[in-house]
């Protein structure tokens, strides 16, 4: 896709990765609606792209804000771009969450999307070329211990955003599923940071992760992993997941320590 013909409706777009998208859009010449809850750092890009950036208030798990985002890029003369970005992270055992955590991971991490997508595509069927960007995780393809219910999220929307390109293939809209490693941004709390240390996990900064993205955007691939060697993790854990399980087995003390989970 060519970046400065892009009009783009974005979620999450005050978060780490979101941020970064929503700056390197308006740079590169494209539209954008920047979708969240709260305005963050997006007022400082407002004041620098005033003719390119919208800011909109919408609660993505209603349907009353989804509705809104609807309206809104309608209003913006349709979108071609649609990039599902928003989302939450909890770094806890699954008898850490409660029923409240949980509802709003899955609300925000694979309803909102799905619903919100299945709304836009009539506009996105109406243009010439449009692209649907579904931003998941290396944990859509691991299932990690310690985010049981976030992988659960992200294997649902990577299975979403594989089965929708293949429901699109004889129309103008693609799908592209970016799953990113771990990133520096704000979702991962002081006890997964501590994990990350002990662990010594790569960690990509968003702006790198949202110039990775946005170069798929244009070469309008339908996927991309990022980070070595989670890349090959991943390959080892679909073709041999007994070796993985055995790996993660190990890191199960720490992961319990970090945590703060008391027994075994």
């Amino acid at each position: 896709m060519h970046l400065p013909d892009c009009v783009a409706v974005l979620t999450g777009a005050s978060g780490g990765i979101g941020l970064e998208l929503a700056d390197q859009l308006c740079v590169a010449g494209a539209k954008v609606l920047a979708v969240s809850r709260q305005p963050g750092r997006l007022a400082e890009l407002q004041a620098r792209y005033p003719q390119q950036l919208r800011w909109l208030q919408a609660d993505l798990r209603s349907a009353e804000g989804r509705g809104r985002v609807l309206a809104a890029a309608q209003a913006m003369g349709a979108c071609n771009l649609l990039i599902n970005a928003a989302g939450v992270n909890r770094f806890a055992l699954l008898e850490q969450m409660d029923e409240a955590d949980l509802d709003e991971l899955f609300d925000l991490n694979i309803k909102a999307a799905v619903q919100l997508t299945r709304l836009c595509l009539p506009q996105l069927r109406a243009q010439p070329s449009a692209l649907v960007v579904n931003v998941g995780s290396i944990y859509g393809s691991i299932g990690y211990p310690g985010y049981a219910t976030y992988c659960a999220s992200k294997f649902a929307l990577r299975g979403f955003s594989e089965a929708l390109r293949r429901e699109l293939a004889d129309t103008t809209v693609k799908v592209l599923y970016a799953a990113p490693r771990t990133t520096r941004t704000a979702m991962n709390g002081d006890a997964a940071q501590a994990l990350n240390q002990a662990l010594k996990v790569g960690v990509d900064d968003p702006q790198d992760v949202a110039r990775a993205v946005l170069a798929a955007v244009q070469a309008e691939r339908s996927e991309l992993y990022l980070g070595w060697p989670e890349r090959l993790f991943v390959r080892l854990n679909g073709m041999l997941p007994a070796v993985v399980d055995r790996a993660l087995r190990k890191q199960l003390p720490l992961i319990r320590r970090h945590s703060g989970w008391p027994g075994k």
